[in-house]
């Protein structure tokens, strides 16, 4: 059985109430890591078990029958029972930034039903943003439609977001600015609403990805490989790192971005 409309309807309320309630709970820890020292490992740690566990619970509560992702996936065939519904949770994306009190960071869900997505949900509660996307529908943040920059060239106003070690990995001409947010959840979903025009992701699972990249989808955009092929989420179920670099930009200024990265050898 597909799921229908208002199935998805009460599923995606589910997704909301319970990210919500996993950030609520997530505050209490965000910025208490000590400081003496530059990252506390032991508080990212035991955050991250109790939202697992906050997660899980409130998935056996209401939708028993359903899975939650797990590395190395057993289920990789087409089922008309309660295990064709996957929740894919990732309980804290910018963990540096959590722990110093830095607000860019947050949770993702996502809901696959036999593999294929059903929508996807990337919260910050130090900031109150909540994006959400039904797959093949649109993309919001909170009630507001969002979409990727219209803009059609690169020029010195472009924004493209990178992970920390960018600049030992990459030569750049690009003509705008580059910034390093610390989350790449975060980098997708300002690409998904025209706030940067590219991002590269790196050292990312499926996990990671899967909420986002059905965020930029619907807001217009995709996700590619450096050297310009396509990139396929699922062939990473079994949990494993990706180990390609990816850009995340608009179709048209995919290559245009492209051409101003030189990968150092």
């Amino acid at each position: 059985m597909v799921l229908k409309g208002k199935e998805i309807e009460d599923l995606g309320q589910f997704a909301i109430e319970v990210i919500r309630g996993s950030g609520e709970k997530a505050l209490s820890f965000y910025g208490k890591g000590r400081r003496q020292i530059k990252f506390d490992e032991g508080l990212v740690t035991e955050a991250e078990i109790q939202l697992t566990e906050f997660f899980q619970d409130q998935l056996q509560a209401h939708f028993p029958e359903h899975q939650v992702f797990k590395n190395n996936q057993e289920e990789h065939e087409y089922t008309h029972e309660g295990k064709k519904s996957v929740w894919i949770y990732d309980p804290l994306d910018g963990v540096a930034n959590f722990q110093a009190g830095i607000p860019i960071w947050g949770m993702s869900l996502a809901l696959i039903e036999n593999f294929w997505p059903v929508f996807g949900v990337f919260y910050m509660p130090a900031t109150g943003d909540l994006f959400q996307a039904q797959a093949g529908q649109k993309a919001f943040r909170g009630k507001e439609e969002i979409r990727i920059s219209a803009q059609d060239n690169i020029n010195d106003e472009s924004l493209l977001l990178t992970y920390s070690r960018f600049h030992q990995h990459y030569r750049s001409t690009f003509p705008g600015k580059i910034r390093g947010l610390g989350c790449a959840s975060a980098h997708i979903c300002y690409v998904a609403m025209g706030r940067a025009e590219g991002a590269v992701i790196a050292n990312e699972s499926y996990p990671g990805l899967a909420a986002a990249g059905i965020i930029i989808e619907a807001a217009g955009g995709k996700i590619s490989k450096m050297d310009g092929t396509g990139f396929f989420l699922n062939e990473y179920l079994d949990g494993a790192k990706i180990d390609e670099h990816l850009l995340v930009s608009a179709p048209d200024t995919c290559a245009q971005i492209r051409e101003h990265l030189h990968r150092i050898p």
